[in-house]
């Protein structure tokens, strides 16, 4: 059974459980403490991660659970993003009425479900992982119950997140009446061998799995839920939403697309360069006329997933390696961009629009530069973290000759700097429309202070990490040598 290699996992659900008994034995307030135990949970999980890397691949449970170098590099990045949402959300939860412990332990076995998702080799296992980690996101998206919106929010995810499982079981569903098996390696053994016309049924069954898969990317036209669902949700929910579940999400997409169904990939390709053109289109049009920067960042996050879509269309190791690379820097950015939304408090209350940011550079110019910093690096502004990202993908689709899908990233690109140059606009030549409430913590200033350094020497770094992503990326093609 190899139960070792699924230590970090089993540590988690360990850890979820005794912290949720925890939470329900004391008799105090115990969100705090229930917190930073969570994200000491996350941490040992990445030292347990770290310490028991694969040399190669290490398959476990029949076949069910698979380790690599691909998965590490990716849970790494989950467990980072979920541990600085937990951090991120304590000071919100207090003001706002939240302090409750299921908060905490709900995005921890949210993060556990990640974990499994990455390391899905069948596909039962997948939608089993999948469901573990929607069913905590759907609650702590609603988890602000005096919240009109709120609700809404959880209620909208709710119903198209069940929508969305309901077209990804009914295409494995397909695939397991055509192919005879669920498993990845036996489903890639059998596509090895196909010679002539592909069965439309599994063609049809292919394409209802990449929907369902789609639909957690935020991928458009499944992208119907984001905007209504970042704006309803409690801001740090949204903050945890845009990092970790995303980053995991793509992470499967990319070993569902190059794994059992590499060999179809004729057949694949075509949806692919659609939905990957369709969401930086949509992400770079649709938000420019938008004032809340939380609608914003949900229709950013959509274009964002677009771009890293054009690493996936080559189908190759230096478009995966694309991919890999674009999500590490997209979710530095995206940590440090909520974390000055969060901080976007007036008066006791928080503010969501763009004009609110007026004349920051003069109240609060520290937060304005950090924000600066993160807003010119969505845009890709050269040599900021963001344009690496982007320069990396459009180099995969170059060198496979997709030139034009290029050329539709690098337009989209620009049309999509309107809307964050606007913002750094807003903050350094409108006039102040009044001071932002004073920061609550270290641990805040801390994490944008970091995340804004990351983005603006990542050059200096920059080579452990593509390092990191070219062997994470080699992993799913061993065959390349």
């Amino acid at each position: 059974m190899n139960y070792l290699s699924a230590l970090p996992e089993i540590f988690l659900a360990l850890a979820g459980l005794a912290l949720l008994m925890l939470g329900v034995f004391d008799r105090g307030n115990a969100t705090n403490r229930i917190a930073w135990l969570s994200v000491l949970a996350l941490v040992v999980a990445g030292v347990l991660l770290i310490y028991g890397r694969p040399d190669g691949t290490i398959t476990a449970f029949g076949n069910l659970f698979v380790v690599d170098r691909f998965a590490l590099f990716m849970k790494l990045l989950v467990l980072a993003g979920a541990a600085l949402a937990i951090v991120m959300s304590l000071d919100y939860i207090g003001r706002e009425g939240m302090q409750r412990f299921e908060f905490p332990v709900l995005m921890l076995f949210a993060t556990l479900g990640m974990l499994m998702m990455l390391s899905a080799n069948d596909l039962i296992a997948l939608y089993v992982s999948l469901e573990l980690q929607s069913l905590a996101l759907y609650v702590v998206a609603a988890f602000q119950r005096d919240s009109e919106r709120s609700t809404e929010a959880g209620l909208k995810y709710f119903v198209l997140g069940a929508l969305s499982s309901g077209m990804l079981l009914y295409g494995a569903s397909m695939v397991y009446g055509f192919a005879g098996t669920t498993s990845f390696i036996g489903l890639a053994k059998g596509f090895s061998g196909l010679t002539g016309p592909v069965a439309v049924g599994l063609i049809i069954g292919v394409v209802f799995v990449v929907a369902g898969l789609a639909f957690k990317v935020s991928a458009v036209p499944f992208h119907m839920w984001t905007p209504d669902v970042y704006e309803g949700a409690p801001t740090p929910v949204t903050a945890f939403f845009a990092a970790a579940p995303k980053l995991a999400a793509t992470g499967l997409f990319i070993r569902v697309m190059v794994g059992p169904f590499y060999e179809l990939r004729e057949e694949w390709l075509q949806i692919i360069w659609f939905i990957a053109v369709a969401s930086m289109i949509l992400g770079a049009v649709a938000a420019i006329n938008q004032t809340n920067i939380k609608r914003l960042m949900a229709y950013s996050s959509i274009g964002n997933i677009g771009y890293a879509l054009v690493g996936l269309v080559p189908g190759t190791q230096v478009g995966v390696r694309g991919v890999i690379i674009y999500m590490a820097i997209y979710l530095v950015m995206t940590v440090g961009a909520f974390g000055c939304i969060l901080l976007m408090r007036r008066n006791g209350r928080m503010v969501e629009g763009i004009y609110d940011l007026a004349g920051l550079s003069k109240t609060n110019p520290m937060m304005a530069a950090a924000l600066a910093v993160f807003m010119f690096s969505m845009a890709g502004v050269p040599w900021l973290a963001g344009f690496f990202g982007k320069f990396y993908v459009f180099l995969a689709a170059v060198e496979a000759g997709l030139y034009w899908l290029a050329v539709i990233g690098v337009v989209t690109s620009v049309v999509s700097a309107f809307y964050y140059l606007r913002i750094v606009k807003v903050m350094f030549f409108d006039e102040a429309t009044g001071a932002f409430d004073r920061s609550p913590g270290w641990s805040m200033n801390l994490i944008i202070g970091a995340t804004g350094l990351m983005i603006f020497f990542f050059f200096l770094f920059a080579g452990p990490v593509l390092n990191a992503a070219q062997a994470a990326a080699a992993s799913l093609f061993p065959g390349s040598g």
